[in-house]
C-alpha cells in the first residue's frame, strides 16, 4: 500500500512538472497586477508623502532609481508651488519612451498624498496605486515599443492643502500642461489617460463626464472587449482631477478613477486607506485596458 501511494505521488508530481513545463512563461511585455501591487507597497512603505516632505523625496529617488533600469529618458520637472501653507517645492517625474510616428500619448497619475497633519495617512490607494501602476507600466514599455511616443508621468501636488479650489490642487498637472503648451508637446498628444485610485479590491471605475467623450468611449469599448465591463461602470460622474488642466487646453484626455472607496467612500482620505484594501486583480484589469488602448491609439 505504501509503495502504491508513493508511485501515485510520483506520477502526480510528474504530471505537475509536465504541465509546468508546458505552461508558457509570462512575456516581459505583459502587464502584471502583482508587480504593480508590489511597487505600490514599496511606495506606501515610505509613509505619508505630502509634497515637499522627506518621505516624498525618498519616493522620488526610488522612482528615478527604478526608471534607470528601463529604456527611457527621464526628466525632472521641478517648480515651486504657491500654496496656503506657503511655497512648496514640487517635482513632476517624466519618463519618455520614444516611438517613430511623431505623435505621442501620455499616461499620468499623482504620487503625492494629502497633507494631513496629525493623521497617519499612508494613501495606499490614493496615490500609492497610481504610483505603482505607472512603475509597472514603465517596465512594460521598456520591453514593448510603441509607434507613438509614450510619456509616463508621476504628477506632484494633486492634493489640495486646504479646501479644494481653482488655485489649491492639481499643482503638478497645471504646471506641466502650461509647460507642454509652451514647448509644443501638447500639439503632438493624441490622448492623455490619467489614473487615480485604481487599486480598490471592489473596483468600479465611473464614467467621468469631464473627460473627452471619444477617448472615454474607446476605453469603455476596449474594457468590454476584454470582458471587463463589470469594472468599467455606466455610472456617470464629474471629477476634477489631474486631467482637467489638459482638457482645458484642448487635449483629448480621460480620468480613470474609482471614487467609491469603502462603504459610502469611507476609506478616502482616512487612515483606513491601507494596503489590505487593494488587489492585484484590480490593477491587472486597469493595466490590461490601458495597454490595449495604447495599441489602438498606435493605429
Amino acid at each position: 500500500m505504501h509503495g502504491k501511494k508513493t508511485l501515485l505521488t510520483l506520477l502526480a508530481l510528474g504530471l505537475v512538472s509536465a504541465c509546468a513545463a508546458q505552461k508558457p512563461a509570462r512575456s516581459p511585455a505583459a502587464f502584471s497586477g502583482a508587480s504593480a501591487l508590489a511597487f505600490t507597497a514599496k511606495a506606501v512603505s515610505f509613509g505619508a508623502r505630502p509634497p515637499g516632505s522627506p518621505a516624498i523625496r525618498k519616493l522620488q529617488d526610488y522612482i528615478t532609481g527604478q526608471l534607470k533600469k528601463y529604456r527611457c529618458e527621464v526628466t525632472i520637472d521641478a517648480f515651486t508651488a504657491q500654496t496656503p501653507i506657503g511655497p512648496v517645492q514640487m517635482r513632476n517625474i517624466i519618463a519618455h519612451f520614444r516611438g517613430t510616428s511623431g505623435r505621442a500619448v501620455a499616461v499620468t497619475g499623482h504620487y503625492d498624498t494629502k497633507y494631513m497633519p496629525g493623521i497617519n495617512f499612508v494613501g495606499a490607494n490614493d496615490a500609492g496605486s497610481s504610483t505603482g501602476f505607472l512603475l509597472e507600466l514603465a517596465r512594460v514599455l521598456s520591453a514593448r515599443p510603441f509607434q507613438n511616443d509614450v510619456y509616463v508621468v508621476w504628477l506632484d501636488g494633486e492634493e489640495s492643502f486646504g479646501p479644494w479650489s481653482d488655485t489649491d490642487g492639481v499643482y503638478g498637472s497645471r504646471h506641466l500642461a502650461a509647460k507642454w503648451a509652451a514647448d509644443g508637446t501638447l500639439g503632438r498628444l493624441k490622448a492623455l489617460i490619467n489614473v487615480d485610485m485604481i487599486g480598490d479590491r471592489e473596483l468600479g471605475i465611473l464614467q467621468d463626464m469631464n473627460s473627452s467623450e471619444s477617448l472615454r468611449r474607446l476605453i469603455w469599448a476596449t474594457a468590454a472587449e476584454l470582458g471587463y465591463s463589470h469594472y468599467f461602470l455606466n455610472d456617470p460622474g464629474a471629477i476634477v482631477d489631474d486631467h482637467i488642466p489638459f482638457i482645458q487646453r484642448g487635449v483629448n484626455a480621460v480620468d480613470l478613477i474609482d471614487f467609491d472607496y469603502g462603504p459610502n467612500n469611507s476609506y478616502w482620505h482616512t487612515e483606513k486607506d491601507t494596503m489590505d484594501k487593494l488587489s492585484a486583480d484590480s490593477l491587472q484589469v486597469v493595466g490590461d485596458v490601458v495597454i490595449e488602448t495604447l495599441k489602438k491609439l498606435d493605429r
